[in-house]
């Protein structure tokens, strides 16, 4: 039986079944035979508990799972959401069914934001669960261990649980939940975990039941045959001899430069990244140091960490993304005000125009991080929709020191007059997953929608097309920091649309600049425009896979 999902990466694995054990079912409400004062001491010393374990873990951890655990371990401890508990243990209940019904209420309240803010509602679950387990005396949720290696299989994965796995026992990942952008498909990206999300069908499958989990080809394959296991083996032997080579950097196979970079989301993963051949940064995102505060950093504390970032770098070129939040990322300091759409609201550029101070001193401080270091230093905007917005932001970076000054096209609006934007500032980076949510009015992580989300799909090439052929016609760089770059094939479609560099998790660059070696300029453009007569994101990759294996077969007809 075939399984269709999204895989997360290129890898392969073969392994028996094991599936995550079922969530604890709903505390019982009924009364407490404990008074309210002592219910809140359980709930808060449980609370505290799950607190400090998850920071453990973040710690351990590192990388992007020590951000995303930080935030569930301060999630834990929101003054909000333990207030909520205390007034509902003030009715009598008992603390598990209080801290049931304040996470549920807050999720459900995150997970109607949509957007960032909807990616966290499935975190609460998980910080409820365990706390939950806590007051009760049972095992947290987590990874089964049944002592041999094992595919994984569950609805979903919580980050905590995600970042710790022994990756000597789980052989791959598949959940029937989630999309390629959730919390898991990001740890799974990383961490380099075979992966397969939003399976829906891998419900279907039981413990023990044999697979072969494909993620290049986006498939689960149940009760293999012997020749599907072998031709998975020689796979898996392949991506292992590929790994070992020596890190070049990037270059079509006429030796045509394409820099791969590393999108990073702390200096923390700046030596990994160096060490799997990044040749610089294409996507620094800042908002790790202002998600979760309750004021905005002062200059001095954000130089400090850019400065680290960019020592790290020297002699690289590193971009930085600034600060992109807004409704969808509720910052008291900056915008916390209820939007009923916050995805189309006051976000991104718009958000920091409303509060340009904040704005000002990020530039400052990256002026001043530059001026302290070797690196080269590019700065930009996320969220642009206009050319004002463009003269805004170049203006105002230009003011305050920065040299190289450019914009994120996420919008299909900054795509469609990308000559006009790319003329008033130094460059662009294609945000790929947003720009695919615009276009298709599709929320990247609904579910749901998850049909849409792909940026295969030939509307979305056609914008980029644009956007390359803006930058070739007026000699800017256009660069893709989307999770696109990081698929090996749709890497080369992107080039051929005029991509001058791309940007990745770390993990992925081998594989992509194995891709990238193996086809010429012409070969590059004639792979986009095969994509781009398609009618469908599917049909687009398919066609794109087919015109990879003409150009395979005639060149070894030719040899």
């Amino acid at each position: 039986m075939e399984i269709r999902g999204t895989g997360i990466g290129q890898g392969v694995a073969v392994g028996p079944v094991v599936r995550m054990a079922d969530a604890l079912p709903e505390p019982v409400d009924r009364p407490s035979h404990l008074d309210p004062e002592r219910e809140g001491e359980r709930a808060r010393a449980s609370l505290s508990v799950v607190a400090a374990e998850l920071a453990n873990r973040g710690a351990k951890a590192g990388g992007a799972a020590k951000d995303v655990l930080e935030a569930q371990s301060m999630m834990a401890e929101d003054p909000s959401l333990i207030d909520e508990v205390t007034k509902l243990l003030a009715t009598g209940k008992t603390a598990e069914r209080a801290v049931y019904e304040a996470f549920a209420a807050y999720r459900d309240l995150l997970a109607g934001m949509g957007g960032y803010m909807a990616e966290r509602a499935a975190d609460l679950d998980d910080i409820s669960q365990r706390v939950i387990a806590h007051l009760l005396k049972l095992p947290p949720p987590g990874v089964p261990n049944p002592g041999h290696p094992f595919v994984l299989v569950a609805r979903d994965l919580a980050p905590a649980d995600t970042a710790m796995l022994d990756l000597d026992q789980v052989l791959g990942l598949v959940t029937s939940d989630g999309g390629p952008t959730s919390h898991t498909a990001i740890l799974a990206r990383e961490k380099n975990i075979v992966a397969v999300v939003g399976a829906a069908d891998a419900a279907t499958l039981a413990d023990g039941d044999m697979v072969v989990v494909d993620a290049a080809d986006d498939l689960v394959v149940s009760d293999p045959t012997t020749e599907q296991v072998a031709h998975a083996n020689e796979r898996i032997a392949e991506r292992a001899a590929l790994e070992a080579a020596p890190v070049t950097p990037g270059a079509l196979s006429d030796g045509t430069p394409v820099p791969l970079l590393a999108n990073l989301g702390s200096a923390d993963g700046a030596a990994e990244a160096l060490k799997l051949g990044a040749e610089g940064v294409g996507l620094f995102r800042t908002e790790f140091l202002f998600l979760d505060a309750d004021a905005a950093p002062s200059v001095r504390e954000q130089q400090e960490h850019y400065t680290r970032l960019l020592t790290a770098f020297a002699g690289r070129k590193v971009v930085v993304r600034v600060l992109d939040a807004g409704a969808d990322k509720p910052l008291a300091f900056l915008n916390d005000a209820h939007e009923e759409n916050p995805a189309l609201g006051l976000r991104g550029i718009r958000a920091l125009r409303h509060s340009e101070v904040i704005l000002r001193e990020q530039l400052t401080a990256l002026a001043a991080a530059d001026a302290a270091t070797d690196a080269e230093l590019w700065v930009m905007a996320p969220m642009i929709a206009t050319v004002e917005e463009t003269r805004y932001f170049e203006r105002l970076a230009k003011e305050l020191g920065i040299r190289v000054a450019g914009v994120m096209v996420e919008t299909p609006s900054a795509a469609l007059v990308a000559d006009r934007v790319l003329a008033a500032c130094d460059f662009a980076s294609i945000g790929t997953n947003d720009l695919t949510q615009y276009t298709m009015a599709a929320d990247r992580l609904l579910g749901t929608v998850a049909n849409l989300q792909s940026p295969w799909h030939p509307a979305v090439l056609r914008l980029i097309a644009d956007v390359g052929a803006a930058g070739a016609e007026l000699g800017k760089p256009v660069g893709i920091c989307g999770e696109a770059a990081a698929d090996p094939l749709l890497a080369v479609v992107l080039v051929g649309l005029g991509a001058t560099s791309l940007s990745m998790s770390p993990s992925a660059l081998a594989d992509v600049r194995a891709s990238l070696a193996r086809y010429s300029p012409d070969d590059a453009k004639a792979l986009a425009r095969a994509a781009l007569a398609a009618e469908g994101a599917a049909e687009a990759k398919q066609a794109a896979q087919a015109a990879a294996s003409d150009i395979t077969t005639a060149r070894t007809s030719a040899s």
